[in-house]
């Protein structure tokens, strides 16, 4: 009995511990993203791609890419202040951990285990620029299909730095029915590289 009532005051605490360090993650993480339209551009570039996509009139088409290349831009220069401010932010508070659930304080007790945010933010602004300027002159159905991987990789990861990765992968396969795997293959060969040289695989 005496077991059971230790055990369980343990996972209370535990709980109790993770669940500040989530809060403290997430007003974080707010406290900068809230200064721009990062997440209602998101989204309004995703449904601009499919109604494009799914459009049968060529002069019409190119007229909905044209109105999404304006709001691409602008999420581009959002996102690159939105990670060129968060680098500022002390590495102590920036640590994730590589564990795949959440346990209180694991960036601090494996640090070994962890990957720096504000680096995998600015690998996501290279990444999320370079589909959008379309370097590489992608035909406009294979770049909306980057670029929304793109995004939604850097959505992940911040998931991930707010939770846990589990739960990040969770979020996106119901929300996108995409699983993780699917988005780091999907994202372009540089970000793909040096994202998987960030998080150790």
């Amino acid at each position: 009995m005496e077991t059971f009532i230790l055990v369980t005051l343990v996972a209370v605490a535990a709980y109790a511990l993770k669940s500040r360090e989530q809060r403290r993650r997430i007003a974080l993480l707010g406290s900068y993203l809230g200064k721009y339209q990062i997440e209602k551009l998101m989204e309004s570039l995703t449904e601009g791609y499919l109604r494009a996509l799914g459009e049968d009139d060529p002069e019409r088409r190119e007229q909905i890419w044209q109105l999404l290349g304006a709001s691409e831009t602008v999420l581009c220069e959002q996102f690159d202040r939105f990670a060129a401010e968060f680098s500022r932010v002390d590495e102590a508070q920036t640590r994730v951990s590589k564990l795949g659930l959440a346990i209180p304080y694991g960036d601090r007790l494996f640090p070994a285990a962890t990957f720096d945010m504000r680096r995998a933010l600015q690998i996501h602004a290279q990444g999320i620029t370079q589909v959008a300027q379309n370097r590489l002159n992608r035909p406009p159905k294979s770049r909306a299909y980057t670029l929304s991987a793109e995004l939604f990789l850097m959505q992940h990861t911040c998931h991930w730095f707010c939770r846990s990765k589990a739960v990040a992968s969770a979020r996106m396969l119901a929300r996108h029915k995409t699983t993780y795997a699917q988005l780091v293959e999907s994202v372009s060969p540089e970000t793909r590289e040096a994202y998987l040289t960030l998080i150790g695989r």
